[in-house]
């Protein structure tokens, strides 16, 4: 019998490799990205419905939030038709909310569903910063990586068995799934060194989207020190960490900033 799921799962495996029409790299896709947008916009409206989210009339920051976040959209959906992959963004309904809360995140949903913490902005700074920010996010979704990541989960948890019909009914294990693999809230080898790799693919189609909208793609190199500044003295070694160490990553961005600047033409921009 374990034999048997074993070859079951390889076989699902080896089916449900597809290359990602962002990056070109080879992912194990195994759920359907209509059903994930679904689920979002579930998960969505419930995390709203249970945090304090800043109301947009009269806030600079949520007003600040959306704009960056409409010309981030505009600038993923010019680069996918420029790519003839314009079907990429089929069933995206953008939404972006600003939630006051403490933590120093954002993340971004299938489908478009995006936050960002009060909590951010003092370390962006500025617009420029959050855009650099907000584009890793929405490079992380439209790239799908947390679908690869669920896909991931589930093979090991369920050992790829009626991932449909777990989706779909959205049991304790695939709500648990689902909110890792989009930030919201395995193992060394496995799926650690994947995050890894999404974060830098992130962090290289993230600066071409903050370019493209026109922010400076050169914005991203302050940015991740003072990250790298808020951090010190509280991150595991590399090899245990879903993020790549400061160093790669500051080394590693301060090259995408070069390729993402032949896309980059200045917008006026409000500091914070």
């Amino acid at each position: 019998m374990r034999i048997t799921l074993i070859l079951f799962t390889f076989v699902l495996s080896f089916y449900s490799c597809q290359k990602n029409s962002i990056t070109g790299r080879s992912q194990l896709i195994l759920l359907n990205e209509s059903d994930l947008q679904k689920m979002s916009s579930d998960e969505y409206k419930s995390f709203l419905s249970k945090n304090k989210v800043v109301s947009s009339a009269g806030s600079r920051d949520q007003e600040m939030v959306t704009r960056v976040g409409k010309r981030i959209a505009n600038a993923v959906a010019v680069f996918a038709a420029e790519q003839g992959k314009s079907d990429l963004l089929t069933g995206y309904n953008w939404e972006f909310n600003l939630v006051d809360s403490k933590e120093v995140n954002a993340w971004c949903m299938p489908g478009g569903k995006v936050v960002v913490y009060t909590g951010l902005l003092p370390v962006s700074q500025n617009e420029a910063g959050l855009a650099i920010v907000m584009g890793h996010e929405i490079a992380h979704a439209v790239a799908k990586h947390g679908n690869e990541r669920m896909s991931q989960g589930m093979m090991q948890q369920m050992g790829g068995i009626a991932i449909s019909v777990a989706v779909a009914n959205k049991p304790a294990e695939t709500q648990a799934i689902f909110m890792d693999a989009y930030g919201i809230g395995s193992a060394v080898g496995g799926t650690l060194p994947f995050s890894r790799k999404h974060e830098l693919e992130a962090d290289r189609y993230g600066l071409i989207f903050a370019a493209k909208a026109g922010y400076d793609p050169r914005e991203a190199t302050a940015f991740w020190e003072r990250m790298a500044k808020l951090a010190s003295g509280q991150k595991p070694p590399e090899i245990l960490s879903t993020h790549p160490s400061d160093e790669t990553r500051i080394e590693k961005v301060k090259q995408y900033a070069q390729e993402a600047m032949k896309y980059y033409k200045p917008v006026n921009q409000s500091s914070k």
